[in-house]
Parts: structure tokens; C-alpha cells; sequence
């Protein structure tokens, strides 16, 4: 398996169909799209109850800040194949099919068959402050885990790129994640 791990959002619909927004990291290996959600998770239970995922590509990291300090609601469209969801701003999406699912107690493996690839819009690069929120709100995700001076010494660093190369998008994504230590550190829950 390729050990690359891209970060995406996952979109999901329970079977209810309620949409869910998550990041996540995934593999690719050959024509599949290997999850590893954690267990529990409403993207683990909405893929195992409908078979289905929409992976989101794009370079807008509100939505990656958004979704780790409590901002989910995001625009959705429908899928072209499957029954689900994908972001309006996605720069191109791939509709996927549960294939294989080898279950964990703590981060199960699903093998997802890709069922249908659209590119919506043109990718034009990263910049730096892009990189620097989307590992900002891989740090915000884990507080709880996290010891304080190693979450000041990593968003102080991240902080360099963002001054250097953030668009208005990026620092008010950034802006959400500080706020998020900030009420993590006053012992508020959101």
C-alpha cells in the first residue's frame, strides 16, 4: 500500500440522509481510495449503512479549519452516480463505492472502488499558507492529545507562512483555528 497520505474532505450521507463533512487523510492504492476513519465516527457509520463516499479535492482550507472548530455547514451539490454529496467549491471530486471493508476496534480499513471522477475547476498550486492551515487543523483535532508547548511551538512556526503567503481565505480559516486553542486552553467544549 502506498504509505502517501493526501488530505481531502470526505463527504457522506447517513442513512437517513443527513450530509456529513469531514478531513481526512487517504491512500490511494491503484484504482482504489483506501479510509481509514476512526472508529467511533459518523464517516465510518455512514459509509458501512450506505456503501457510498464523495472525496473532495481543493484548495479552499476554510473548510478543513471549518470543520475542526465546529463550522460543518459547507455547499453541497448532488453526486452525478452514486446517492450523495460533494462540495460546491471543490475543485474536482471522485464518487466512491464501498469495496472491501476490514473492520478495527479503534481505525477500520475501507477499500473504496472509484465509481466516477469529475475535475470541476483548474488547479493553479498551493501556497504555503494553505499548507500551514490544513496542518493547523490537524493540531486543532488533537488538543486533547497534544501538549501545550508543542501546540504553541507548531502554530508559532506555522504562523511564518501564514503571514508570508496567506490570502484573505487562509487567514481567516488560520483565525478560526486560533480561536479554537484559545477556548480549548479557557475549558470551553464546542
Amino acid at each position: 500500500m502506498n504509505d502517501v497520505i493526501y488530505e481531502t474532505v470526505v463527504t457522506t450521507l447517513s442513512a437517513d440522509g443527513v450530509p456529513h463533512v469531514a478531513p481526512m487523510g487517504v491512500r490511494y492504492q491503484g484504482e482504489h481510495v483506501v479510509l481509514m476513519p476512526f472508529k467511533p465516527s459518523a464517516t465510518h457509520d455512514n459509509i458501512v449503512a450506505t456503501g457510498h463516499a464523495v472525496l473532495n479535492l481543493l484548495t479552499d482550507t476554510r473548510v478543513f479549519a471549518g470543520c475542526v472548530t465546529g463550522r460543518k455547514l459547507w455547499p453541497l451539490v448532488a453526486a452525478e452516480k452514486i446517492e450523495g454529496r460533494r462540495l460546491a467549491n471543490a475543485l474536482g471530486h471522485v464518487e466512491l463505492a464501498l469495496a472491501e471493508r476490514r473492520d478495527d476496534v479503534q481505525r477500520p480499513v475501507l477499500r473504496m472502488a472509484r465509481v466516477h471522477e469529475v475535475a470541476h475547476g483548474p488547479f493553479i498550486g498551493f501556497n504555503r499558507a494553505q499548507a500551514a492551515v490544513v496542518e493547523g487543523a490537524v493540531l486543532v483535532s488533537r488538543l486533547h492529545l497534544l501538549a501545550a508547548e508543542k501546540i504553541d511551538a507548531e502554530m508559532a512556526y506555522l504562523q511564518i507562512a501564514i503571514d508570508k503567503t496567506a490570502g484573505e481565505g487562509e487567514r481567516e480559516a488560520w483565525g478560526w483555528l486560533r480561536e479554537a486553542v484559545e477556548r480549548h486552553r479557557a475549558g470551553e467544549v464546542r
